[in-house]
């Protein structure tokens, strides 16, 4: 690979800004300096330093983003505050947001610059498990439960696929405990818990299911995507690279229908 196109890649700064640091002699390949922006470079066994500083290569990034409120699912934005702008990465350039969360919705976002994955994650046809957690104004029964099962209809028209529904608290009274973040006990004990697993990304989605059966979503917040569950060790904000184990259960999964 060319030494412009791989400083470039890592998030050293634009071709342009690279051969300025190339013709400065602040680069160097194996402790000697270049001068030449087309010089090859093996990035697995070559050793390359920029101002002094060793780099390496990265041809793909994978984080773990515990989303925010107030901050929206896009790369940029003129008036909003994005996730990317919580990034600190040396290839943060190159990153964006695997689907979206409303701007008011908080929890597990993937962002990547790996196209092929993002594109397996949010197509239609693979039918990618979604869990989330929600506060409802409103009382969950059977018959709630069922429709969701059933595949509601909007008010659109768009009839959802089925869906997992599951109360969680009621009442300060914990249903279905389960492996549920336990930092959530701060939501209003007069409103219902629910979580609630969709194969779906539709906008608004969830707030638009509720409403279907005159609920109303107070709080909204993903846990899970696609076997990925967020890190209870990150605060809102916060984010980490994935593990090994966790990038291949995004990428091997077994997407199977409710």
């Amino acid at each position: 690979m060319r030494i412009d196109k791989f400083l470039s890649h890592i998030g050293v700064g634009t071709r342009t800004e690279v051969k300025k640091l190339i013709k400065q002699k602040k680069v160097k390949i194996n402790d000697c300096v270049i001068n030449d922006p087309g010089i090859k470079v093996n990035d697995a066994s070559d050793q390359v330093l920029v101002c002094g500083e060793l780099v390496s290569y990265q041809e793909f990034v994978y984080l773990m983003l515990n989303k925010p409120k107030g901050v929206i699912s896009a790369t940029e934005d003129k008036r909003d505050k994005t996730v990317i702008d919580l990034i600190d990465h040396p290839m943060k350039s190159k990153l964006f947001p695997v689907g979206r969360l409303d701007k008011d919705t908080t929890g597990l976002l993937l962002l990547t610059n790996d196209g092929d994955l993002s594109h397996q994650l949010l197509s239609p046809k693979k039918h990618v498990d979604k869990t989330y957690y929600a506060l409802i104004e409103g009382c969950i029964t059977d018959e709630t439960t069922r429709a969701f099962k059933e595949g509601l209809k909007l008010a659109d028209g768009y009839e959802c696929m089925p869906a997992v529904l599951n109360l969680v608290k009621r009442d300060g009274i914990y249903h279905d405990k389960g492996q549920f973040p336990l930092v959530f006990d701060m939501w209003d004990d007069d409103k219902d818990l629910v979580s609630i697993t969709i194969k779906e990304g539709k906008f608004h989605q969830i707030k638009r299911m509720f409403e279907a059966v005159d609920m109303n979503v107070v709080e909204l917040y993903r846990h899970q995507m696609a076997g990925l569950t967020l890190d209870q060790n990150l605060n809102q904000g916060q984010y980490r690279e994935l593990k090994d184990d966790e990038l291949k259960e995004l990428k091997t999964g077994d997407r199977k229908n409710v």
